[in-house]
């Protein structure tokens, strides 16, 4: 259904409720919008819509609100508004990309959904809406991250994400994951020991313990803080381990030396 943009405190609220409730993949198209999409291809549209499916924005245009409701879209009227990235890649706003390819961020069918809706007075251009985001967030229409809503008319939106509290957290008990054990890559110049109490030493070169420290997993996600007080990060990739350019798999060669 549409609704129309009137005040910030009653801006399609429920447009909001059934992107919140939207548990069948229907897609969502923000319509009769300025979108700076950013991109060098693409450019600056007026009057145009944005139209993503769950994560992925899907399409970027005008005349996209025509195939709305054959798709059972939600739609979400952004009459004098101004669609922005959420996530801005600097280094294309300075012209320090030589490809299109290189872009990151921008309002591109195939990235992610992050985009920021504002007031066209309130955005001039990319910096001046985001230092509204920060100076003046009671100004937002909408701010939406990965297609879910995290601000609506100013204010959080229920069930939102919250950021992780500051600090370093403590380390948990890992008894039993399979990702607990030795790590090493094919060369067997690289050795990593994950322990059960959140801590590991790794072998490099056959120099033992080169490094030690803590560590923590997050989904695939593992980050590490060396006892000399640096961090880096791993991924893992089914059943390999990447780290810093080196491909480990669990249970070969040898265990760091003690």
């Amino acid at each position: 259904m549409s609704t129309t943009c009137t005040g910030n405190e009653d801006w399609n609220p429920e447009a909001l409720g059934e992107i919140l409730s939207n548990d069948a993949g229907r897609p969502v198209l923000f319509t009769n919008a300025r979108i700076l999409t950013m991109d060098p291809l693409i450019g600056t549209m007026t009057a145009a819509d944005i139209l993503f499916v769950g994560s992925l924005i899907v399409g970027v245009g005008p005349g996209i609100i025509t195939a709305a409701g054959d798709d059972n879209a939600i739609v979400v009227d952004c009459t004098g508004m101004t669609v922005v990235p959420a996530v801005v890649d600097t280094v294309a706003l300075v012209g320090g990309r030589g490809r299109r390819s290189e872009y990151v961020a921008t309002l591109t069918p195939g990235n992610t959904t992050d985009f920021l809706v504002l007031p066209d007075e309130l955005a001039a251009d990319v910096p001046s809406a985001l230092a509204t985001l920060v100076s003046r967030p009671e100004q937002v229409r909408s701010l939406v991250a990965a297609g879910r809503p995290v601000l609506w008319a100013g204010t959080d939106v229920p069930g939102r994400a919250t950021a992780p509290e500051t600090g370093i957290p403590a380390a948990a008990d890992l008894t039993g994951s399979p990702r607990v054990g030795v790590w090493s890559d094919q060369k067997d110049f690289l050795h990593q020991e994950l322990t059960a109490d959140g801590r590991y030493d790794e072998t490099r070169g056959g120099r033992p313990h080169a490094y030690q420290g803590s560590y923590w997993i997050d989904g695939d996600r593992i980050d590490y803080l060396d006892d000399l007080g640096f961090w880096a990060y791993g991924e893992f990739k089914r059943d390999e381990l990447h780290h810093a350019g080196y491909v480990m798999k669990p249970g070969r060669g040898l265990r760091p030396a003690q």
